[in-house]
């Protein structure tokens, strides 16, 4: 199978490239560098230096002719949406269709469209389905939930074969504070540095944290299965930010100091999703829990396990 992976040179895409070369795959990365790396981007897979939005990622796609196209490139930071609402368009919505019109250039068979739980907004439900309504209280939710309207109005129009898989929030090695940092890749770095440890509001907010190597396999399953369809990628588990805060400490085995400051606009309460879609359609469910996922994380930054 030939692919592309935009983001290639990113957090998850980078992870997701080096899957594919170790399955045997021609894999082909579309990255513009702003905020990934070109050293994490796999010896054997092919790095194009482009723009999602421009005429040469454009070209890329349609010389390349891929099998599938994983669409992981996005402009990430919610703050960044709020205080540059017109650069997130440009970049997840009109960077998409750019993807997009290509793919139907080149006859690609499917897109895989990496989305997030933030297209709901702060819906004050205990347990997010795949039908509950979409109301983003961010601009970068909204230019996600956009850019999944117009994949589907192109399988309408075109029959470009699509899966949207909406993450929960993703964490795991590799991960970094630019552009792309959660909360986790935000405290090993605090950690790192022997700062403080700052959480956002009281710290009771929950999140829905998912493991990076089960998001790529969620999207190697997705190239085959699940057209048509807007699927979970999650845990179903929530988990506070202050229970995340006492996980890595332990882990630290140090004392590690918590503050607290106020929320931030956008930030929504709370995020857990069903994960029963991926479970049935994906056949995909997750192997690492949140212990078990930070340990690894910590294990792969730090080098060992100083909990006594």
């Amino acid at each position: 199978m030939k692919t592309v992976v935009t983001g290639g040179a990113g957090f998850i895409g980078s992870h997701l490239v080096n899957e594919l070369i170790a399955l045997g795959f021609e894999v082909h990365a579309i990255d513009d560098l702003s905020s990934g790396d070109a050293s994490r981007v796999h010896a054997g897979a092919v790095l194009h230096t482009a723009d999602i939005r421009g005429a040469e990622a454009r070209e890329t796609i349609k010389s390349v002719k891929p099998d599938v196209i994983f669409h992981l490139a996005a402009q990430a930071d919610v703050q960044r949406s709020i205080l540059q609402p017109g650069f997130d368009t440009d970049v997840n919505v009109l960077g998409t269709l750019n993807v997009l019109e290509a793919a139907r250039d080149a006859d690609v068979r499917k897109i895989v469209f990496a989305s997030t739980s933030g297209v709901y907004g702060n819906l004050q439900k205990e347990l997010l389905t795949e039908n509950d309504p979409t109301v983003p209280i961010s601009f970068y939710g909204l230019s996600k939930l956009a850019a999944e309207h117009y994949i589907r109005l192109y399988n309408q129009f075109h029959g470009l074969a699509y899966t949207v898989l909406r993450y929960g929030n993703v964490y795991g090695p590799g991960q970094t504070v630019k552009g792309e940092g959660g909360v986790v890749a935000v405290f090993l770095d605090q950690i790192e540095k022997g700062l403080s440890l700052f959480v956002n509001g009281d710290g009771e907010q929950t999140r829905d944290f998912i493991y990076v190597k089960d998001v790529v396999q969620a999207n190697l399953a997705a190239a085959e299965r699940g057209d048509g369809e807007t699927i979970h990628i999650a845990t179903g588990s929530g988990t506070s930010v202050n229970r995340l805060a006492a996980i890595l400490q332990s882990l630290h085995g140090r004392p590690v100091r918590v503050l607290h400051r106020p929320r931030k606009a956008g930030d929504i309460l709370h995020s857990r999703l069903a994960n029963a879609k991926a479970r049935g359609l994906l056949l995909w469910k997750p192997h690492y829990d949140i212990e078990q996922g930070l340990r690894e994380t910590y294990l792969a930054r730090f080098g060992r396990d100083d909990r006594r």
